[in-house]
C-alpha cells in the first residue's frame, strides 16, 4: 500500500456516484491508452477491452478500477472518505471562494484579491506586475475550494466546473502555446506542483458524474506529459529543484499504472539523494540561509522518506540521509526565539507556535529518540532540554547569544554567514533582539521577492538593501556576503562573537559582538581599507515601540507600558550623528507596517580606519540606565583588543576580550 501526503491541499473531500455521461465529448481512441501500462495488476479487463477495440469501454472500465482501487492510499484526499464529510458545513470564507470560481473569480496567492478572469478564461491574465500571482495561478491550487464545497454539499455544480476549467487548462495552456510559458505554465517548478494538486483534486471529484471515462483519459495524458516535462527539465539548483523531485515521487506513487511511474520515482529519489548532500551544510542549515525555507526543505526530505518507505523502497534512502535530515531539525531550534518564531531572514514570513509546535511533533514521529527535539515537539514537558545556551550554526553563520529558554530569556540571532543566492538577502552583521517575549529589533522581512521579467520592483529593492537590515554601510550602498570567522567563543560571564567581511571592494566590515554578563550587548564595528565616504550602522525598531530619540548624547530607548524595554546607545568619544530613517517591516506577504528606524554616520577618509561603539541594554522600568565608558590603556578597537570599563547606573564593571587576530 502506499500512502501519499499532498501540500498545500486541505482536506479529503466526498464524491458523489457516478451516473450520466456527458454528452459532445472527445472521442476515446487506441492513441488514448498510449501511456497507460496495460500489464499493471488489476488492468486486465482493460487490457481485454483496447485489445479488442473496445475503446469506450476500456476507458469506463478503467474508470471503475480508479474508483475501487485500495493499494493506493492518499494522505488527505481518498474517494472512500466521501461519507464522513457528507453534509458538515465549510466556512463562509470557502463558499465564497468556491462560488466565486464558478464565476471565474480566482483567488490564486492570499496575498492579493480574488480577480475576474473572465467568462472564456483568459490564462494569462496579469492583473499585478508580481510573476508569483501568475506562477500560482498555474499551480492551480485555487481549485480546493470547489472540491471542499463538493464534498460537503454534492452539489454538482462544483464538480462539473472543476472538469470544464482543467479541460480549459488543457486545452489552451499547450506547451509552447505562449512566449513566455517556460516562465509560467511551464516552469517545471510550477508544473510539479500542479502535479501534485491534481493528484489530489483526483480523487476529490472521481466519483462525480461529471468525471467522465473520457475524461479520466484527458486527464491521465495531460498528466502523464506534465511529470515527463519535469523530470526532463529540473531547475540546476535550490529548493526549487527539491519540490520538482518530491513532486515526481508523489506522481509516480499516485498513480502507478502509467508506464512512466517507476521512472518518476526513481529520479526524484536519485536527486534527493544527491542534492541534500549538495544543499544542507554540514551545520545542518540549508544552503540558501532562509528559515523559512530552510522548514520547508526538512519536509520535502522528510515527506520523499515516507513515500519510499511506504511504497517499500524505503531503502532507496540511506542512513546518513536521516542523519542530515536530524540535524536540520536541531539547526531550527538553534536559530529560533523561545516562542518558537524565528528572524524573518532570507524572504521568510512569520510563523507562530502553534504552527511550530506541529512541525515539532512531525518530527519527533520519525525520530522518537532524540529527546531534545521531544523537548521541543512538547514545549518543555517532556524531553531534555538542549546542553547549551548561546550556539553557532557556523557554516550557515547563523549565531544565537542566549541566557535562557523560557520567556524570561534574552535571545540575540545573528547572521554572518557565506554567499548564499535565490532567497538570501546581503545582510552580514545583521542582527534579532528579543528579550522577555518581545522582538525589539525585527528584521524587515520581504515583502514581496519577485519581479515581472526585467521589471524592477522598488519595494522588492528596498527590502533587500543592507540599509533595511542592521549592519553598516558605505554610503548606504549594497554589500556583499562573505564572512569569515574571527572568533567564537562562550563562556560564564562573556560571549564573543567576531568576523570580518568583505563588504565592499575597498572596504572590510569586521563586527564584534559581546554578550556581557548575560545580560547586555556591545558592539564594534570596524570599518577598513582605502575606500572613503559616509559610514553608517542602521538600526530598526519594532512598529510599536514609541522610542524616545536624545540626538545631543546619542541615545534611543523604548518606552513600552510593560516596563520591558531597550537602550540603545552609541558609545564613540569621536563624532557621530544619529538620524532617523524610513524603515518598513513586512510579517506577511504584502503587507507592511511603517517602523522606527535610525542610523549612526560618521564620515571615513580614504585609508583612515573607523570604528563604532554601540551597547544595546534590555532592562525593566521606565527609566533608561546611565551609561558611561571608559577606555583603559590597553583598549584599542582598530587592533581588536578591547579594554573597558562599562558603569551602568553607578555600578562598573571591566570587560576584556581579543577579537583580533
Amino acid at each position: 500500500m502506499i500512502l501519499l501526503k499532498k501540500a498545500a491541499i486541505g482536506t479529503a473531500m466526498a464524491l458523489a456516484s457516478f451516473t450520466t455521461v456527458l454528452a459532445q465529448e472527445p472521442p476515446v481512441t487506441k492513441e488514448s491508452f498510449r501511456y497507460i501500462n496495460l500489464d499493471f495488476p488489476g488492468l486486465e479487463k482493460v487490457t481485454a477491452a483496447v485489445n479488442s477495440g473496445q475503446y469506450e469501454m476500456a476507458a469506463a472500465g478503467l474508470l471503475e478500477y480508479y474508483r475501487h482501487r485500495t493499494g493506493v492510499r492518499h494522505l488527505d484526499f481518498n474517494a472512500g472518505d466521501a461519507p464522513q464529510f457528507a453534509g458538515k458545513k465549510v466556512s463562509e470564507a470557502t463558499l465564497e471562494l468556491a462560488n466565486n470560481i464558478l464565476l471565474h473569480k480566482f483567488k490564486p496567492h492570499k496575498g492579493y484579491p480574488a480577480y475576474d478572469y473572465g467568462s472564456d478564461i483568459n490564462w494569462q491574465y496579469r492583473p499585478v506586475q508580481d510573476q508569483l500571482l501568475t506562477t500560482f495561478l498555474h499551480r492551480t491550487a485555487f481549485w480546493e475550494p470547489l472540491g471542499l464545497v463538493y464534498r460537503s454539499t454534492g452539489d454538482e455544480k462544483y464538480a462539473k466546473e472543476w472538469v470544464f476549467e482543467v479541460r480549459d487548462w488543457i486545452k489552451k495552456n499547450k506547451q509552447g502555446a505562449y512566449p513566455d510559458d517556460k516562465d509560467f505554465a511551464w516552469k517545471a517548478f510550477v508544473v510539479s506542483f500542479r502535479l501534485n494538486h491534481w493528484s489530489g483534486f483526483f480523487n476529490l471529484f472521481l466519483h462525480s458524474s461529471n468525471f467522465t471515462p473520457a475524461f479520466l483519459m484527458e486527464f491521465l495524458n495531460s498528466y502523464n506529459e506534465q511529470a515527463n516535462y519535469v523530470m526532463g527539465n529540473y531547475t540546476d539548483k535550490g529548493n526549487h529543484r527539491l519540490y520538482e523531485a518530491l513532486h515526481l515521487m508523489y506522481a509516480g506513487s499516485t498513480f502507478p499504472e502509467l508506464a512512466a511511474a517507476p521512472a518518476w520515482r526513481k529520479s526524484g529519489i536519485g536527486v534527493l539523494n544527491t542534492e541534500i548532500l549538495k544543499q544542507v551544510l554540514p551545520d545542518g542549515l540549508q544552503f540558501e540561509l532562509s528559515p523559512g525555507y530552510h522548514i520547508g526543505t526538512i519536509q520535502i526530505f522528510l515527506d520523499a522518506l515516507q513515500i519510499a518507505q511506504l511504497g517499500g523502497v524505503g531503502q532507496e534512502f540511506p542512513q546518513a540521509y536521516r542523519d542530515r535530515v536530524e540535524k536540520m531539525v536541531l539547526a531550527v531550534g538553534k536559530y529560533s526565539f523561545p516562542d518558537y518564531t524565528y528572524p524573518l531572514y532570507g524572504n521568510s514570513f512569520l510563523t507562530s507556535k502553534a504552527v511550530m509546535l506541529q512541525n515539532y511533533k512531525s518530527w519527533s514521529a520519525v525520530f522518537p529518540r532524540n529527546q531534545v527535539i521531544e523537548y521541543y515537539a512538547t514545549d518543555g514537558a517532556s524531553g531534555k532540554r538542549p546542553g547549551y545556551f548561546s550556539s553557532a550554526l557556523p557554516d550557515a553563520g547563523f549565531y544565537a547569544f542566549r541566557n535562557g529558554w523560557d520567556q524570561k530569556a534574552t535571545v540575540m540571532q545573528i547572521k554572518a554567514g557565506p554567499p548564499a543566492e535565490f532567497h538570501s538577502h546581503p545582510d552580514n552583521g545583521n542582527f534579532v533582539l528579543w528579550v522577555k517575549g518581545r522582538d525589539f529589533t525585527p528584521d524587515a522581512g520581504s515583502f514581496v521577492y519577485a519581479n515581472v521579467g526585467k521589471q524592477e520592483n522598488a519595494k522588492r529593492d528596498w527590502y533587500r538593501s543592507t540599509k533595511a537590515h542592521q549592519t553598516l554601510t558605505l554610503d548606504d550602498k549594497t554589500i556583499v556576503n562573505n564572512a569569515r570567522l574571527i572568533k567564537w567563543e562562550t563562556g560564564d560571564d562573556l560571549d564573543i562573537l567576531s568576523y570580518d567581511n568583505p563588504s565592499y571592494e575597498k572596504l572590510h566590515h569586521q563586527r564584534t559582538f559581546l554578550f556581557v554578563d548575560k545580560t547586555y550587548f556591545i558592539i564594534i564595528d570596524k570599518a577598513t581599507g582605502e575606500a572613503a565616504g559616509k559610514l553608517g550602522i542602521h538600526f530598526n525598531l519594532k512598529e510599536d515601540s514609541k522610542p524616545v530619540l536624545d540626538k545631543a548624547y546619542n541615545t534611543v530607548y523604548t518606552t513600552y507600558a510593560d516596563g520591558n524595554n531597550l537602550l540603545v546607545q552609541n558609545l564613540n568619544k569621536d563624532k557621530v550623528s544619529m538620524h532617523t530613517e524610513e524603515s518598513f517591516v513586512s510579517y506577511e506577504y504584502q503587507k507592511e507596517t511603517p517602523r522606527p528606524a535610525f542610523v549612526f554616520e560618521k564620515q571615513k577618509a580614504a585609508v583612515a580606519p573607523q570604528s563604532f561603539v554601540t551597547v544595546l541594554y534590555p532592562y525593566s522600568g521606565h527609566k533608561a540606565p546611565v551609561i558611561t565608558v571608559k577606555e583603559n590603556a590597553g583598549n584599542d578597537f582598530i587592533k581588536g583588543t578591547i579594554d573597558l570599563t562599562v558603569t551602568v547606573n553607578g555600578v562598573s564593571r571591566r570587560v576584556r576580550a581579543l577579537a583580533g587576530e
